[in-house]
């Protein structure tokens, strides 16, 4: 199952030079005082739920690293404390030769900083070197072919640092969950969608992902025994259903299928230790279970956490993972298909699908804000703001992924979940996806993450960010 919380390392370093008297140039004791000031305010300011530290402190002289013996330490603390990335703190110029072993060993995602270096002295000397030291450690980091990710040159307090540091930790969310990824796949695709054709052995290839398939009879003898080994959660997935929607005349006898068919599928999240499900769905739960439909399902799992992609969308569900966990969990993705063009805004578009969207993402006022259920499927308009709409997808194994944003709009009512999204030049938006390698399904979640998905692919070089419009 993912998760999302993210332990950081911090590892405060010095270059390994010969001690100086205070007051003069590259000194040990302005290095120190530094390293425990940053490491420790660090810990104070930045400490969550999603996000605890193990730093370097005790390694080292006076808790900074600065040579072979002290990396290597670091290395065997950071390991067993199965840290998920780490901050070099260049305290005083760094040390590039430590700072590259330790991210070569761990194989986590790294953020160089170098906190802004503001005290000179009135002869002309100065105690710090902290951005010098920063080049040498990239490019010894270059050489070792490692990725990593840079903060500008600033003081711990700033927003600056915090927007930073918050960026990271999402990147760092992003690459831990995305990183052996197992995903479920139930059924196979619908008859006509040749659109959503995806490789199974690239994505474990290139990705490290294991796909669990899961067939319609394995589904229809779960659904068949379900009701008697789960009565209590069906009922209050009943409960719910009835509580949150305004029902139509012909949604009533499918209530206790619906809630059956969420215990269900959650059972199938917890027992195979999946991350993602992918599933076909409109062509196939109906006819395997006497009109049931599963929108209206899928949106109820998603907001108890269990994502699943609808009409057998592989890379969907694998982009429904990634912007999920830039939100470090807190986020719900949409499966908002590129749909049809406003009728008077010619940069808004219809980001819409048949009723998956999870109830928690309804508008609160306005038109189309009463959550209906229409012949079991959801009917509201999702909450006003800024959306990343992203899609994965590939081209002769060539695997990219195109971040966009838009912004809501006024638009039509009309059925189903969706929004009315205004993109900048929605035109180039259209022959981008005409172009290929992508389709109209699209995945949308609240906030602009398109810098958290470019630091991302640093890390997973076999996805590329699509940067054609």
């Amino acid at each position: 199952m993912l998760d999302y919380s993210v332990k950081i390392g911090l590892i405060a370093m010095r270059r390994n030079t010969t001690d100086r008297p205070r007051g003069t140039f590259l000194t040990w004791y302005s290095a120190e005082q530094r390293g425990k000031k940053f490491v420790n305010y660090i810990e104070e300011h930045f400490k969550t739920e999603n996000v605890s530290f193990v730093d370097n402190k005790g390694i080292g002289h006076e808790d900074l690293v600065f040579d072979d013996k002290s990396a290597e330490e670091v290395i065997e603390r950071f390991k067993a404390e199965k840290v998920d990335a780490v901050i070099i703190i260049n305290c005083n110029f760094g040390n590039e030769e430590a700072a590259a072993d330790i991210v070569k060993a761990l194989g986590k995602p790294a953020l160089l900083w170098a906190p802004l270096d503001d005290e000179y002295y009135v002869d002309g000397m100065r105690p710090t070197d902290s951005q010098c030291g920063l080049f040498g450690v990239s490019r010894q980091m270059q050489r070792y072919h490692l990725p990593f990710s840079h903060l500008p040159c600033c003081r711990v307090e700033s927003d600056e640092f915090k927007e930073g540091f918050e960026s990271f930790v999402r990147v760092a969310c992003m690459v831990k969950n995305f990183t052996g990824l197992r995903i479920g796949q139930v059924g196979s695709r619908p008859y006509p969608f040749f659109s959503v054709i995806w490789n199974e052995g690239e994505l474990m290839e290139k990705f490290g992902v294991k796909i669990t398939a899961l067939n319609f009879a394995n589904i229809q003898a779960r659904m068949a025994t379900a009701a008697e080994q789960y009565p209590d959660e069906i009922k209050e997935i009943e409960e719910y259903i009835l509580k949150n929607y305004t029902l139509d005349d012909l949604t009533p006898k499918y209530v206790n299928g619906m809630a059956t068919m969420v215990v269900m599928y959650k059972k199938l999240f917890e027992e195979y230790n999946l991350d993602v499900i992918s599933a076909e769905c409109w062509t196939a739960t109906p006819v395997m279970f006497d009109g049931l439909a599963p929108c209206t399902v899928y949106g109820i799992l998603n907001d108890l956490g269990y994502m699943v992609s609808c009409e057998s969308d592989m890379h969907c569900a694998l982009t429904m993972v990634l912007l999920k966990s830039a939100t470090l969990g807190k986020g719900k993705p949409l499966f908002g298909e590129f749909t049809v063009r406003h009728p008077e805004n010619k940069n808004a578009e219809l980001l819409w699908h048949c009723g998956p969207f999870p109830l928690s993402q309804k508008a609160e006022s306005g038109i189309d804000s009463t959550a209906r259920l229409v012949n079991q499927r959801s009917w509201f308009r999702a909450k006003d703001g800024t959306y990343t709409v992203a899609r994965i997808d590939q081209e002769s194994g060539d695997y990219m992924i195109l971040p966009l944003i838009c912004k809501t709009t006024e638009g039509p009512q009309t059925h189903g979940t969706y929004i009315w999204g205004e993109f900048e030049d929605l035109q180039k938006v259209e022959d981008r996806l005409i172009d290929g390698p992508y389709i109209h399904h699209f995945v949308e979640i609240e906030g602009d993450y398109r810098k958290e998905i470019n630091e991302f692919c640093k890390y997973f070089p076999n996805l590329k960010v699509d940067k054609n419009i």
